[in-house]
């Protein structure tokens, strides 16, 4: 029982989930965990069924290489269209589009006409409509809730996302052995329709962004800012190259082998990260302001790169469980401070920019780093080419605190080194055939 007066217990509830205030974010919320769910266990299913038919952990590390090929390629048009567009009817296609992706691995699956290039292929095309989806969904956080409730959105996202990375690996490794992988891939299918639901039910008038026009000009506007603020700049340059190095757990199939723990095994060494992570999560949420912020974030990732060392030369299946939660919590720090430092920082009109530049480092780096970690295990073997990797990752970490003088002191939101907002270029006007993007 709280020692608390029960006003004062209810204001601190309501200050840890103050987001929560917003029916709309609410009902975002709870789509976003129920389709997380289904998409984390078809991520564990592709990885299982394309090492499976192929044995060849190259094969399994191009699952990175398909992944990341349409997110460098559509991310910052993408962007471009998420400033441009109303957001919430941009997610409804891409959500819609992702779902049929899921049917189609199913289709495939059950029939029993499913090939490892067939894979790569929907692959490909889910991570297209990921490209999309991702600036307009974050971009659509700020409208929903007021500014001062922005960190502990971002917290609560965290929340969602980490606590489907626990119940979708460990719910996919028992259906793989039980029901066969077109269960899961149908269950994702299935998990789309709740964010549907939400975006349908939601009130508020989601405005587009500043961008008029899907155009050089614009782009050229949004490039501009990311790289000329040095906060931003520096962070998404130290995601990028730790997770180059670090990122491993497309390597997880192998390692669950060598332990001989099974699909269930891997599923519960899947949801090592998520479990790390929720409960980093939740220490956050009771804080009521990170501080020195740049310092922390680079001891974090340093903490991440050491435990990925751990988790690379561990032959005992508990110490592999325990070094991925630690990996988990200490991204789950770095990420919540790169969120809300890069959200506050960028002006509304060009946050869907700013997210699909984002969006290349931030999935670019361990997609490619999933393939390095597979090209270099054929090389060395798995244990080593993982050890190596988490060694590479504290070396950036090194690097980039020693040259970023702006991220190593940065403190709160009142030490932002960022230039004054640049005035928007002007753009042609459109031909007398086009129309313009609608709010």
């Amino acid at each position: 029982m709280s020692s608390l007066p029960p006003s004062q217990d209810t204001a601190n509830r309501r200050t840890r989930f103050a987001a929560f205030q917003s029916r709309d974010f609410r009902l975002l919320w709870i789509g976003v965990f129920i389709s997380g769910i289904g998409t984390q266990m078809q991520f564990v299913a592709i990885n299982y069924q394309v090492y499976d038919m192929s044995q060849s952990p190259v094969a399994l590390g191009a699952v990175g290489l398909f992944r990341v090929i349409p997110i460098i390629a559509f991310s910052l048009f993408a962007g471009l269209v998420a400033d441009a567009v109303d957001r919430r009817r941009l997610l409804f296609v891409t959500q819609i589009f992702m779902m049929a992706v899921a049917a189609a691995l199913a289709f495939l699956t059950a029939t029993g006409a499913v090939t490892v290039w067939m894979v790569y292929l929907l692959t490909m095309l889910g991570a297209a409509a990921v490209a999309f989806d991702n600036p307009a969904r974050q971009s659509l956080i700020p409208n929903l809730v007021p500014r001062e409730h922005f960190a502990n959105a971002a917290s609560l996202n965290t929340i969602a996302w980490q606590g489907a990375n626990i119940i979708g690996p460990a719910a996919a490794g028992l259906i793989i052995g039980r029901l066969g992988l077109a269960t899961v891939y149908w269950i994702n299918a299935a998990s789309f329709v709740a964010v549907l639901v939400a975006l349908l039910l939601m009130r508020t008038r989601v405005p587009a962004g500043g961008a008029q026009t899907v155009s050089f000009g614009a782009l050229k506007e949004g490039l501009r800012f990311v790289f000329s603020t040095p906060i931003i700049r520096s962070t998404m340059f130290l995601d990028f190259v730790a997770t180059f190095f670090g990122a491993a757990q497309q390597l997880l199939p192998i390692f669950a082998q060598a332990l001989g723990v099974g699909a269930e095994g891997l599923g519960i060494l899947y949801s090592a990260t998520a479990i790390g992570a929720v409960v980093a999560s939740v220490v956050i949420s009771f804080i009521h302001q990170l501080r020195r912020q740049g310092p922390l974030l680079l001891v974090s990732v340093g903490i991440y790169g050491l435990a990925t060392i751990v988790y690379g030369l561990s032959r005992n299946f508990w110490l592999t469980f325990a070094a991925l939660a630690v990996t988990g919590a200490a991204d789950i720090v770095s990420t919540v401070i790169r969120q809300t430092v890069r959200q506050l920082a960028t002006p509304d009109r060009l946050r869907g920019r700013m997210v699909s530049v984002n969006m290349i480092f931030f999935m670019g780096g361990p997609q490619l780093g999933e393939l390095e970690a597979g090209v270099l295990a054929g090389v060395v073997g798995t244990p080593l080419s993982v050890a190596i990797g988490g060694l590479a990752c504290v070396a950036c970490v090194l690097g980039v605190g020693y040259l970023s003088q702006t991220l190593r002191h940065y403190d709160d939101e009142r030490s932002l080194d960022r230039p004054p907002e640049p005035a928007p270029e002007p753009t042609p006007a459109p031909a007398p055939s086009a129309s313009p993007a609608s709010d």
